[in-house]
This record gives C-alpha cells, structure tokens and sequence, in this order.
C-alpha cells in the first residue's frame, strides 16, 4: 500500500461484479460481451483487495446502454430496502482510480466531486442528466469508506428494461465466484428488468452457459 495515497472500496454491483470486466475500467481494454473498449485509468495498479459486500437497496435494470446490446444496464434504488438486498463485490482501490471509474462509466464527462462531502450527506448528484451521476456513501470497512454510484432518479421514476444475454451473463460470471446457481437464479429471477421479462428457462440457461 502506498502510504501516499488514500484508498476507498468501490462496491459494484452490475457488470463490475465481474472481476475480468471491472479490470477494463482499471488496465484498459474491451470486456466480453461489450462493444466498447475502455481506455482505463491513469494508474492502472490493481485493486489491492477485494470481498462480498451486500448493499441494502434494490437492483433493477433500465434505460438502454449501446454497448450492452442496447439493452438495460443496473442500477440500485436510493433508499435502503432490506427485504430487497444487492449482492455486491468491493474493491480498494485509490481515491483517483475510483473517480476515474466513475468518469468512464459517465462517457468520460469531467466533473468534480469530494468525497468527503459525500461521507457527510450519504450522497450527492454531480451530474442529474448521467446514469451514474449519483455518488453514494454505503459505510466503512476495514479503516475505508465504501462507495458506489448509480442514477440521480430512483427505482419507481423509470422504465425498467431487460439487460442483454451479454450483460446478465457477465453479473453471473461475477457471482459465480461467490454464490451457487440456485442461490443466483433465486437472486436475480424477480428482479425488475428480468421479472416476465426472462423466463424461468431462458435464465437458467445463462447459467449453465457461464
């Protein structure tokens, strides 16, 4: 650890759950599944660890990302639900890797932020016309802050969307690591955006092809 610089986790829990796509975002390059190529971060260390981390609000799935096939993408909901859990994997990384993460996954906009005054208020909306232009505070672990980022608007005030074979392939790549089949077809088969949107077969077979 570089004593120089300051860590925070980033707690992911759509396509970057997946360990080799998350690594894109850090070291460049193009994820499966993806048609774009991310350019990484100006320090491409990797993460120096990485854990299961439950967020406690809702995942759903909207809005349509052209590199996933124009079809939806993640996001959580802004108020803690704890009869609706987000399995999650954090990562530590530095304070200027996790802004540069949170640039890419914006189309490279500039923007500033302090993460401090995120700390403080449990989250702050730095661009309201991005997708991910909400960053929130979710606790701390191990002497680091945890954050993560999602959508300014909340779970209700858009049309869910059904994410790409691609895209929901890639979650379950990540959560493989971590969760049996069953444990991972139960998780995500009720979620809005893949509710009568995916049937029970169609699901379970993403699975098997993992």
């Amino acid at each position: 650890m570089n004593e120089n610089q300051q860590y925070v986790w980033y707690a992911s829990y759509g396509s970057n759950i997946n360990a080799d796509r998350f690594l894109c975002y850090i070291k460049g390059g193009q994820p499966e599944g993806s048609s774009q190529v991310e350019i990484g971060c100006k320090d491409a260390t990797l993460p120096l660890d990485e854990s299961t981390f439950t967020i406690e609000r809702p995942l759903y799935f909207a809005k349509e990302a052209v590199r996933w096939e124009t079809q939806g993408v993640a996001f959580i909901g802004l108020h803690e639900d704890k009869e609706n859990r987000t399995y999650s994997k954090k990562y530590l990384i530095t304070v200027e890797q996790f802004l540069d993460v949170v640039k890419q996954e914006n189309n490279g906009i500039d923007f500033e932020i302090d993460l401090k005054e995120v700390k403080r208020k449990g989250s702050k909306v730095f661009q309201h016309y991005s997708w991910y232009g909400n960053i929130l505070f979710l606790g701390d672990e191990g002497g680091f802050p945890i954050y993560t980022f999602t959508a300014p608007w909340d779970i209700n005030d858009v049309e869910w969307n059904k994410p790409s074979h691609a895209y929901l392939k890639t979650i379950i790549k990540g959560l493989s690591k971590d969760y049996i089949d069953d444990e991972i077809f139960t998780y995500l088969q009720n979620k809005p955006g893949i509710k009568d949107r995916y049937t029970d077969s169609e699901l379970a077979l993403l699975l098997k092809e993992k």
